[in-house]
């Protein structure tokens, strides 16, 4: 069951290399003709949060303490720690796939990338939970 604990530290080092790609978060906007263009920036951005899309930047804050909480967990196997970590992920998982809200424009196949990284994140995180050597 170790093989969960390090394997639970890729997905967020996956999820921030994702998060950092400037093809993450969507943009849309429509010129004065009215032809719509798309820009597309990084997760930890301001652009988006500006433009009241704050699912990026709230995600890409939770991917940072969900790796620093994986970190602690590998160091101090805590089944406390095991139930915050789900907790994180499971709340980051949904925060990604908030964009889908405002319609599948909104949405990158980066950002699908970053949600199904969390999803697994969260599955592997509450297998974690009822590891024999979490105490």
């Amino acid at each position: 069951m170790k093989k969960l604990r390090y394997l639970s530290i890729i997905c967020p080092i996956i999820a921030l290399a994702c998060e950092n790609l400037p093809f993450g978060a969507v943009l849309n906007f429509w010129n004065p003709e009215g032809e719509p263009y798309r820009q597309t920036c990084s997760y930890f951005d301001l652009t988006p949060f500006g433009y009241a899309n704050f699912a990026p930047l709230i995600t890409a804050v939770l991917t940072c303490i969900i790796l620093i909480m994986t970190v602690i967990f590998i160091v101090k196997p805590k089944k406390t720690a095991a139930k915050i970590l789900a907790v994180l992920s499971l709340i980051a998982s949904v925060v990604s796939l908030m964009p889908l809200l405002y319609g599948l424009s909104f949405f990158s196949p980066v950002g699908a990338v970053i949600s199904a990284v969390l999803i697994i994140n969260t599955v592997i995180s509450a297998k974690m939970i009822n590891e024999k050597s979490a105490n």
